[in-house]
């Protein structure tokens, strides 16, 4: 059967490992029913290519048949990942994976495709049936170029990892939380979008597909695809726009009258806590705007010097810490103890309520010492119209600016008043916001990111979404998405609050600036929130520059604020930062009482392990050292990492403690194992040229490393630093100014090839 498209063999080719298709014969039983799915899927007939004939000689146990070329003519390539598929050696990788790509690189369409609704994907579309190692997750980048994303029908629970089945007897325990039929219908879902893509139609009549990031339509939940309830907007932007001036305007008040003088901290600012409001409408769709309704409030109560106001992440995160999850229960005497907690003086709470046609916002504001609430307010719209709420919107406005304790900060154009300060107007981006935030909290990113690309396909003005979306992307090691992202937001920062202009000016700098103008930055974001994140972000990025005695202070007084808010640290990273930094100074003792500290919140840590080993090796304990490598090595084994895997992380834990014979061991090791992956290369070469232990062996390592990925910034700055050493500065400067380059266009800053650069600079101009 021919393809939809003239031209091509098939419409999809199916690749996989015999090694995946014996017993229960998955990979048979998958191709059947995504060949059921496909013909309810589609109005014409699907070809698909799956060699099942051991006669056919495309099995890796036979010789490769002429033709198999011309059957990889084909529109979609789905190869089924799993732990035997991601294996150079392997027929299945090397002569069909590989060929596919190469060949629809160079086809008519490309290895990507746009679609109908203009986003772009690839032809290869991964069925993933286990979850794979870094090892092989880095194999499949190289040859994609990107992240391999993909379908997964995986079943996933405690000491389990195997593939989904159509029929599981024990569903309710799949972590995951996925279905076969739901994993079955995406899958054929995302097919006919991409084939529509390649056919250049643009009228979209796909509904949702996760994997193709765009879900406009409808939305994923509990295992399948629902529709979502759409019901007209009862309250618009202006309503919630005069709620948060009728807060301001109070607090203005405040500021003039001297019986309240109290409510201010030492340093002259009220400081306050907005709750989320309740939804007493007895409508869940009106939910979101809990904590919609208190993100704009505290976005806009930012924007006065007058007021420090705890930011919505801090708060957030407090309640969830504190168990609260149900908003009903945020009685006034809850949420001032809460309150009290984050040092704050003045407590704004409200809620939601709806009459007919009618929402009404009441909203009081709480003296959070004596729990006594000293105004309250409501406000009213109407489903029929919002010309007379604009009018309102308008009057106060002037009223606001004729406050003169607010005027001199907030110079507002009424015009532009809607664009500048309205977070935004639709609730179903703003739901989606939500979501990805939850998503980025748990550092699942690429659900973050797709949550986060609906919000802004809805709204492209909501600004706070592109910050989300380009760290999202940097956390994943996908540098350029990230800095595309960045740009996008930092052409916003004129139109947004004072508060959110500084994180904008942050990421800017993290993107494409120094690490000073980043800490400059962090600076003004902490000391507009002490509590908003940037004191472990100024750890870090000391961190990053080798000031590891501006960082310790920083980190220590993130963890003393998460145990004293949260009770416990939200993540052992907290513990990881610190302990690093206190090794870096040689404070072993210190370091040891940290993360035996550590031990009641994170017990098993691999992270955590590693250091107490490299401590351990540092004080030459090397029995008690021993017993951390040997749990280290149990707890990676736990996570299914590759043997080399955990072999480079045992080079990198000696590495730290500089004992260099075992770092030289394991380095080997790693490359032993794994010894086309260019990276092992790369890591074994630049410790025999840092540690000046063989600089000729590492500049055959790299270069034979360099054939592989000649336009590699990391493999060239190792290059260029060996030829550094052998004093060959001329070249060194060439290759390390190449280097530097490629990393400015592609990455992030990284301080040590800052270094290196400058030393060759200095020796080439010692020189002349």
């Amino acid at each position: 059967m021919a393809s939809l498209i003239p031209g091509y063999e098939y419409d999809i080719f199916i690749s996989y490992r015999q090694k995946d298709n014996k017993g229960d014969r998955w990979v048979s039983e998958f191709v059947e029913a995504l060949k059921n799915e496909l013909e309810s899927t589609f109005k014409e007939e699907i070809s698909v290519y799956f060699d099942i004939n051991p006669h056919d000689g495309l099995l890796e146990t036979h010789d490769v048949d002429a033709s198999l070329k011309e059957k990889l003519k084909c529109l979609v390539f789905i190869p089924v990942l799993s732990r035997t598929y991601c294996d150079i050696k392997s027929f299945a990788w090397k002569n069909e994976f590989e060929t596919f790509v190469e060949q629809a690189s160079h086809d008519k369409y490309g290895l990507k495709v746009r679609l109908p609704d203009g986003k772009f994907a690839s032809r290869v579309l991964p069925v993933r049936i286990h979850d794979l190692d870094s090892d092989d997750i880095t194999l499949c980048e190289s040859v994609l170029g990107g992240t391999p994303g993909g379908v997964e029908f995986i079943y996933k629970s405690p000491g389990v990892n195997r593939p989904l089945r159509s029929t599981e007897e024990k569903q309710h325990e799949n972590l995951n939380k996925t279905v076969y039929r739901d994993q079955l219908n995406k899958t054929a879902l995302a097919i006919k979008e991409i084939i529509l893509g390649l056919k250049g139609e643009t009228d979209i009549k796909v509904n949702g597909s996760s994997y193709l990031l765009d879900q406009k339509q409808e939305t994923y939940k509990n295992g399948k695809f629902v529709k979502p309830v759409r019901k007209k907007l009862l309250i618009g932007a202006g309503i919630l726009a005069i709620l948060i001036f009728a807060a301001i305007l109070t607090l203005a008040g405040l500021l003039k009258n001297k019986s309240l003088e109290r409510l201010k901290s030492k340093d002259g600012k009220i400081p306050i806590t907005v709750m989320p409001f309740r939804n007493m409408t007895n409508d869940t769709t009106w939910n979101v705007w809990q904590e919609g309704i208190q993100n704009i409030l505290i976005t806009n109560l930012s924007n006065s010097e007058d007021l420090k106001v705890r930011q919505f992440s801090t708060i957030t995160d407090f309640l969830q810490n504190e168990g609260v999850t149900n908003y009903a229960s945020l009685t006034p005497s809850v949420a001032g103890s809460i309150s009290k907690k984050l040092e704050t003086n003045v407590l704004i709470m409200g809620s939601l309520k709806k009459s007919g046609g009618t929402i009404r916002v009441n909203s009081q504001l709480i003296d959070a010492k004596t729990g006594e609430a000293f105004k309250s307010f409501q406000i009213d719209g109407t489903s029929d119209s919002l010309l007379p709420v604009i009018d309102s919107l308008s009057s106060m406005v002037q009223e606001f600016l004729l406050i003169s304790v607010m005027k001199k900060e907030l110079k507002l154009n009424v015009q532009n008043f809607e664009k500048e300060y309205v977070v935004t107007t639709s609730p179903e981006a703003f739901r989606y916001f939500m979501l990805g935030s939850k998503a980025f909290s748990k550092n699942d990113m690429p659900t973050a990111r797709d949550w986060y690309l609906k919000a802004v396909g809805i709204d492209s003005n909501f600004a706070t979404v592109y910050n989300w979306l380009c760290y999202t992307y940097l956390n994943q090691g996908m540098y350029e998405q990230g800095k595309k992202w960045c740009l996008k937001l930092y052409r916003m920062r004129d139109h947004v609050t004072r508060f959110q202009k500084i994180v904008i000016n942050q990421c800017y700098a993290h993107c494409f600036e120094t690490p000073a103008e980043e800490l400059k930055y962090l600076k003004q974001q902490k000391e507009m929130d002490d509590l908003s994140g940037a004191c472990s972000m100024l750890g870090i990025i000391y961190s990053s520059i080798g000031q590891y005695d501006k960082a310790i202070p920083e980190f220590e007084k993130d963890l003393g604020d998460q145990i004293k808010l949260y009770s416990k640290p939200w993540w052992p990273y907290d513990y990881f930062w610190l302990a690093r930094a206190y090794i870096r100074t040689s404070q072993y003792k210190k370091g040891k009482n940290l993360l035996k500290d550590s031990e009641k919140y994170f017990p098993n840590d691999p992270g955590l392990t590693s250091q107490k080993a490299i401590i351990s090796l540092a004080v030459n304990d090397t029995i008690e050292a021993n017993r951390y490598i040997n749990k280290y090595i149990s707890l990676c084994k736990d996570r299914s990492d590759s043997e080399a895997s955990i072999a480079e992380d045992l080079a990198w834990i000696y590495s730290e403690a500089s004992v260099t014979d075992k770092t030289d061991k394991y380095y080997r090791q790693a490359l032993l194992l794994t010894p086309e992956i260019p990276y092992r290369m790369n890591n074994l070469a630049r410790f025999l040229i840092n540690k000046d232990r063989n600089v000729n062996e590492g500049l055959e390592l790299i270069n034979k490393a360099l054939t592989l990925r000649p336009d590699n910034y990391e493999f060239l700055d190792t290059k260029g630093w060996g030829l550094y050493k052998q004093e060959k500065y001329k070249e060194a400067l060439d290759i390390l100014q190449k280097s530097w380059d490629l990393r400015r266009q592609k990455a992030l800053y990284d301080h040590e090839a800052f270094l290196h650069l400058e030393a060759a600079r200095k020796a080439v101009s010692g020189q002349k």
